[in-house]
Order: structure tokens, then sequence, then C-alpha cells
């Protein structure tokens, strides 16, 4: 028995550390210009991946959509992520000024105004204070941008555990890949049209690993 008890919970160590790896792999692509942010060596090393090895190995997702995804990032970077083309897309997406073809809050898809700080976010952001979990950002920023999502979803990950597959089932998995699919068709470019699909087959798949029971809301957008 004490082998078993050993085993499940290194077992559990483990997957813990895969989805650390998705959350903190994906999120500064989201959450950084790719000129003028702060993921210069995430950019680097993707830019330099071979697509085949790194998705045997990438957590979660079926390896052969995993592959695809990721060769569609690396065609993305052949330029640089100094290249306007990427750059644009990026700050279109995720910046402004203008409206946003696929908006990265949760609220946006889920509250029938289609506003941020909506109630989704709203639920988000009580369940951190009642969780005792600190906000990153300033009043003004929305908890529930999906690179934001995903950095929290690292982070409990690492430090708990025990808050993982709520936090996925009540927050994450209720909007996410529906979102995911609307950026995949909203983006010209194919760096974040990879980025959606593996962000979303990594979610999906880890969804399906812990048995997640998710009650998706409607969506309003």
């Amino acid at each position: 028995m004490t082998n078993q008890v050993t085993q499940e919970v290194a077992e559990e160590a483990a997957l813990m550390e895969a989805v650390a790896f998705v959350g903190s792999a994906l999120a500064p692509f989201f959450l950084n210009d790719p000129r003028t942010g702060d993921a210069a060596d995430s950019f680097a090393a993707l830019a330099e991946l071979d697509a085949a090895t790194a998705a045997a190995d990438w957590p979660f997702a079926d390896a052969a959509a995993a592959e695809a995804a990721l060769a569609l990032m690396v065609e993305g970077l052949a330029a640089g992520a100094d290249n306007d083309d990427l750059v644009w897309e990026y700050r279109r997406q995720f910046v402004g000024p203008g409206r946003f073809p696929a908006p990265p809050w949760g609220s946006v898809y889920t509250d029938r105004e289609c506003v941020i700080f909506g109630e989704s976010t709203l639920a988000l952001r009580a369940w951190m204070r009642r969780a005792g979990i600190n906000r990153t950002t300033d009043e003004r920023t929305p908890e529930d941008h999906i690179g934001l999502m995903l950095a929290m979803l690292a982070f409990l990950a690492q430090n708990r555990p025990e808050l993982v597959d709520e936090y996925l089932r009540d927050h994450l998995l209720t909007w996410a890949p529906h979102y995911l699919e609307v950026l995949e068709e909203a983006t010209t470019h194919p760096f974040y049209r990879g980025l959606a699909q593996l962000t979303r087959a990594s979610l999906e798949g880890l969804g399906a690993a812990r048995e997640l029971s998710v009650t998706l809301p409607r969506f309003y957008r």
C-alpha cells in the first residue's frame, strides 16, 4: 500500500509539472508584444524548435495536432519576432486600438452585454480572494485575460495544486476553448493560428486527463 501511495503521489506531481509547463510556456505569447515585450527568450526558443520532436513531448495534446500547431508557430517566426506582420497581428488581436477580432477576455463571450469585467470576471476575482491568491495586475486589468489565466494555471500547479481542477472546471475551461476557436478563425498570421490550436488542444487534453465535467455557459459572441 505504501508503494502504491508513493507512486500515486509521484504521478500527480509529474502531472502538475506538465500542467505548469503548459501554462508557463504558452502564457508569454498571449501577454507580450513580440517586439517590445518581455518574452524575447520564449520567441527565440520557439523559433528554433523542431516541431516533430517538440510535439512528441508536448503534454496533453495529441502529438499530430501539437506538431501541426507548432509547425505553424515556427513558420510564423521565420522572419523573426521583430517582423512587422507578426507585431501588427499581436497588436491587432491583443492591444488595439479598434475593435478586437477575438477579444482575449472571458466575460466578453459569456456576458450578455459582451463586456469586460462581466459576471464571470467578478466570479473569478471572488474565487481568487477566497483562495488567498493575490492579483498580479492593477484593479483596471481584468483577471480573465487568457494570458493571465494561463499564467495562473502554472502558478496553481506549482503552488496550490489542490485548486487546479476547480480552477479549470469553473473558470478556464468554461470559455477558453471557445475563445481559442474564435482566435484561430480571426487571426491572419500562422504564429497565432498555431498558438490558438496548440493552446486549445492542450487545455482540452488536460480537461480530459483530469476527467473534468465542465458546464459550458451560453456564448454571446
